[in-house]
């Protein structure tokens, strides 16, 4: 059947407000897109970090209602709901109906970061450049909620995977992935050689991902999930965080226990500007610390201390 499509701009602050007051009008769906995303190529997607939800500055937010549904009454019972939001700039389009995550899948195209590290689609045929011996292959089917690594916090972790595993870092390594969303970073660091890999995610949606993604990947055995408090203490010789700049800075004791002497960390979903700070945060516990930029978008890396 057709449907109704509502979509508007907001900011990361009136956000929540927005999808509250959709959804309590009957909003079938609610996606969230980055409205200034390069809309040539992928739009990037919401990856939820570990205690907070890392959103962009503005934010498309689409909503799906029956197709018989009134535009203008569900105006008026928007602006009912919550007077204060700027309902006026919602757009309404009548669309056909489909499989809605299929349709969001088509749009990525397989991906290369660094020497063998491939994520691809399962909609897409592994591409030739993938078909050689040592090539690492992720299959992913993200959804509309994790990360694909199209965004660039994701793809500075998958090249600085992919750069461990060049230098033999993370052959029967451990790996903890803080944050995981779809578990895309534990699957590349199994998929480069780490022997097992624990995923950290404050949404049980997230670990439901990771965990079905590492079966469909052949590595559920070698793949652990856990919520925050349920997480088991130990140390890990590769660590990885893509979270948002100020639960990298929150979680600092955390994350710094999580690494043993000698191992390396990657921190990532730091902003441009904020990565001096994170830098003199996590200085205590390492050295050799490093930035890379991807756009306005860094990651820090270390070693942690002896």
């Amino acid at each position: 059947m057709p449907y109704l499509e509502l979509s508007l701009h907001c900011s990361e602050s009136t956000q929540p407000r927005y999808e509250n007051a959709l959804e309590d009008v009957g909003a079938l769906s609610v996606t969230l897109l980055d409205a200034d995303a390069d809309t040539s190529n992928e739009r990037a997607i919401l990856e939820p970090g570990v205690g907070e939800t890392p959103l962009w500055n503005t934010l498309v937010l689409t909503a799906l209602f029956p197709g018989d549904a009134n535009a203008l009454a569900l105006l008026a019972a928007l602006e009912a709901f919550d007077p204060e939001l700027q309902w006026s700039g919602a757009q309404f389009r009548q669309v056909e109906d489909q499989d809605w995550e299929r349709a969001w899948i088509d749009q990525f195209e397989p991906m290369r970061f660094g020497s063998r590290t491939f994520i691809v689609p399962w909609n897409q045929d592994i591409p030739e450049e993938a078909r050689f011996a040592g090539a690492a292959i992720v299959r992913l089917d993200p959804g509309l909620a994790f990360g694909s690594g199209t965004h660039p916090t994701t793809s500075l972790c998958l090249h600085w995977l992919d750069g461990l595993a060049e230098r033999g870092r993370l052959d029967g390594a451990r790996v903890l992935d803080f944050g995981c969303g779809s578990g895309i970073l534990a699957l590349a660091a199994l998929k480069l050689g780490a022997s097992a890999a624990v995923g950290v995610d404050n949404d049980p949606q997230a670990l439901l991902a990771s965990a079905d993604n590492a079966g469909r990947n052949g590595v559920g055995a070698q793949l652990s999930v856990y919520l925050p408090p349920d997480e088991p203490v130990q140390t890990y010789p590769v660590v990885v965080a893509n979270i948002l700049a100020s639960a990298l800075d929150a979680l600092a004791d955390t994350l710094a226990s999580r690494v043993a002497p000698g191992g390396s960390i990657a921190l990532s979903g730091i902003l441009h500007g904020q990565e001096d700070e994170l830098l003199a945060r996590y200085a205590p516990w390492f050295e050799q610390l490093a930035c890379e930029r991807d756009g306005d978008w860094m990651r820090i890396d270390g070693v942690r201390r002896g």
